[in-house]
């Protein structure tokens, strides 16, 4: 679990900060035969799709976060599968699907209709969705 998903995801992790979207999508390759096969393995899944949103690729981070959201069961307890929402969108809003990247936002903004308001990440998805309109 540490040599193909905890170290490449910390990895990749490192090279997005870096701003190297497709270093960090190679990094990842190694996490992916085992992705779906244990509990808390599908972080390199949406670091990949973070990776993709980040070198522009947004067809294929769209299947990264649709992945989770199919799998969302493997997850256990984490805010993975509501933040998979918001990757969807901004995909597909960076593919100018509009129609499917409003009603992603609106997935994600449902899910998240309780929060705090002053959240920074429900902060920027909601300026990103005002943008759409």
């Amino acid at each position: 679990m540490v040599q193909f998903n905890y170290l490449p995801t910390l990895r990749a992790v490192l090279l997005l900060n870096r701003n190297d979207g497709s270093k960090a999508v190679e990094m990842l390759q190694a996490a992916s035969p085992y992705e779906l096969g244990a509990p808390g393995a599908m972080r390199p899944v949406y670091i990949r799709g973070e990776a993709f949103l980040a070198a522009r690729q947004g067809g294929k981070a769209a299947v990264e976060f649709q992945k989770i959201l199919d799998h969302w069961g493997l997850l256990g307890p984490s805010s993975m599968s509501a933040v998979a929402h918001l990757g969807l969108a901004r995909a597909y809003a960076l593919q100018g699907d509009t129609a499917k990247a409003r009603s992603a936002y609106q997935d994600f903004l449902t899910l998240w209709k309780n929060a705090d308001p002053d959240i920074p990440i429900l902060k920027q998805a909601k300026a990103e969705y005002a943008k759409l309109n």
